[in-house]
């Protein structure tokens, strides 16, 4: 059965506006008071929904998350608002007026396709996540535009629409997380002969961590950020085959690969260089380093070093005040002779956990100070940089 149906009534809408901005820890009260004028499978619905509205903000904002219908993969395997804006207006850049959004979850990219003029089919064979799809489109006004159809995706005659849009299912219900390619479904493979079949361009949406030696040759590769974290990574098709770039968000802020070879090793200069994640999985960090001269710390960390301070969007920048051999008693006690209340640690090419360093080096502040420790290796050898972002 839909467990949207319910919801879509009058009824159910009423209730939703009702339990809109319900607290959590009131759940239980409010779901007794409801229960006595409404059936308590609609009411336990409405709060569900109410839960996934709220969650679903981070995502989408909180005027469509408010209108929206989730279900909790749904919320948990959406694409950000802000990433589906960016995909669909290269679609739209190239050409394209019609896309076969196949494995369309609930709607994400098909809202974001839509906004950009662009007619839509979107699929799902699942029928709750269909039915969440089509009331999405109804709720935001683009029914017009979206064209919701609950079938398997690998059936569907894609060759009236331009481009075709792919974001296989990456999660297993037995497994979890999926890794190999082919075991998304649908298969990698089926997705990419569906998009060399577009006539004009077609986009698959895989996994940031993919190998880059999966990659299509005919595929240009795009990792892209947002607020600095990595959020997916793209195969486009009928763009610019070969091409990698990583792509940080807000921005858009695009590095394009040159096959510049990998930075030399040197020697920590004054400032440390943390390029951004899309940067490293694209493996396009000689090219952010190239603009300021840098070297890598160590052959196999992605951490660039300099001696003078270049601003650049592709990597923040830290001021190193210290570089010490990995030792927790020395750290601790510089921590105290400093007064830091506050430290952050990051790691690379350390086996140590950031949280158990920070319980051992600074079990209670020492004062109003702040510092950050860089757990890595410079030159093979295991090693502790101390500093600060650089404002």
């Amino acid at each position: 059965m839909n467990d949207l149906a319910p919801l879509l009534t009058p009824e159910g809408r009423a209730l939703l506006d009702e339990v809109r901005d319900t607290d959590p820890a009131q759940e239980l009260a409010v779901a007794t008071r409801l229960r006595r004028d409404h059936p308590a499978e609609l009411v336990s619905a409405a709060l569900g929904q109410a839960r996934l509205r709220q969650r679903a903000v981070a995502k989408f904002g909180a005027e469509d998350a408010a209108r929206m219908f989730f279900t909790p993969n749904g919320v948990e395997q959406s694409t950000r608002r802000s990433v589906a804006a960016y995909r669909a207006e290269r679609l739209r850049e190239a050409g394209v007026r019609s896309v076969a959004d196949l494995c369309c979850g609930i709607g994400g990219d098909a809202i974001a396709l839509a906004r950009a003029g662009i007619r839509v089919l979107a699929v799902d064979r699942d029928p709750q996540t269909a039915a969440a799809a089509r009331a999405n489109a109804e709720a935001l006004g683009l029914s017009g535009l979206i064209e919701v159809r609950e079938a398997d995706v690998t059936e569907v005659d894609t060759s009236g629409y331009d481009a075709v849009f792919v974001d296989p299912a990456r999660r297993s219900s037995k497994r979890g997380r999926i890794f190999d390619p082919e075991a998304y479904s649908p298969p990698l493979s089926w997705a990419v002969e569906a998009a060399l079949k577009a006539p004009v361009a077609a986009a698959l949406k895989i996994a940031p961590g993919v190998p880059h030696e999966a990659i299509p040759a005919e595929a240009e590769a795009e990792w892209i950020s947002d607020g600095g974290d990595v959020k997916e990574a793209v195969l486009w098709f009928g763009t610019a085959p070969g091409t990698v770039r990583a792509t940080l968000l807000p921005g858009p802020r695009t590095l394009v690969s040159r096959g510049l070879p990998d930075p030399e090793v040197r020697p920590v200069g004054r400032y440390l260089y943390e390029p951004d994640g899309s940067v490293i999985r694209s493996h396009l960090v000689a090219e952010a380093a190239e603009p300021f001269a840098g070297g890598l710390i160590d052959p196999t960390i992605a951490y660039i070093t300099a001696d003078t301070l270049t601003p650049t969007p592709y990597a923040t920048a830290y001021e190193i005040t210290d570089r010490l051999p990995f030792n927790v008693k020395k750290l601790k006690a510089l921590l105290r002779e400093r007064e830091v209340g506050v430290l952050t640690v990051k790691k690379r090419g350390s086996a140590v956990e950031p949280e158990e360093l920070r319980r051992k080096a600074l079990p209670k502040p020492h004062g109003t100070a702040s510092v950050t420790v860089f757990l890595t290796r410079v030159a093979g050898a295991p090693t502790m940089l101390l500093g600060h972002p650089v404002r």
